[in-house]
């Protein structure tokens, strides 16, 4: 576990690092800063308290990836926390990156996934994965909505996937008083997180 400064007076990125048996990494994020309408519940506490979890459904099982799963601050400001990550991890390890999988605005709804700026090979996993579970997958992209953390790795070229659950019924709950806890919908959040979690296990054989 670290803590990286990004602004002196806004909490740190949080960094807790998971290690495979190869260099190759696999990014599990989301934001924890919220709006100053609403409490954050749905934008991100929603997807920033899985990652824990996350952590401990894989930590027992031996892994090819190292994974790292980040608390990214700063994303309601303009991705700065992500941006931040980036700018300062070693350019001769930006290769070792396989994935990132971002987890934003859970639990209002089922799954869904941007597949409009999903990576193919992220994205052909995790229908295999939810074929798997019996689940039905919704693509849903968000660009109207707004941006999220993937765009900092996407302008390196990175793969990456966000799993959301925002319809364009749901949307206008973020950054507005209605995003507070009562918002979120509890089975759908776990149903979200045991997808995610399989999901994780599957791309860290699913993937180079």
């Amino acid at each position: 576990m670290e803590e990286e400064v990004v602004r002196r007076r806004d909490p740190p990125n949080v960094i807790c690092t998971l290690p495979g048996h190869s260099k190759s990494l696999i990014i599990v994020g989301a934001h924890f800063d919220h709006a100053e309408l609403g409490a954050g519940a749905v934008d991100d506490w929603s997807g920033a308290s899985l990652l824990p979890s996350l952590y401990q459904s894989i930590k027992e099982t031996p892994r090819k990836h190292a994974f790292v799963f980040i608390g990214f601050t700063d994303e309601e400001k303009g991705l700065l926390g992500s941006e931040f990550y980036l700018e300062h991890f070693p350019k001769d390890r930006l290769a070792l990156i396989c994935a990132m999988v971002n987890l934003e605005c859970l639990g209002v709804g089922p799954t869904a996934v941007w597949a409009k700026v999903a990576d193919k090979r992220l994205l052909t996993a995790l229908v295999n994965t939810t074929q798997s579970m019996h689940l039905n997958l919704r693509a849903v992209n968000v660009e109207r909505v707004g941006n999220d953390d993937t765009q900092v790795f996407r302008d390196k070229r990175l793969p990456v996937i966000t799993l959301h659950s925002l319809t364009q019924e749901t949307w206008p709950i973020l950054h507005s008083p209605r995003d507070n806890l009562a918002a979120i919908h509890l089975d759908e959040l776990y149903e979200s997180y045991r997808l995610v979690s399989t999901y994780l296990a599957f791309i860290d054989q699913f993937l180079d």
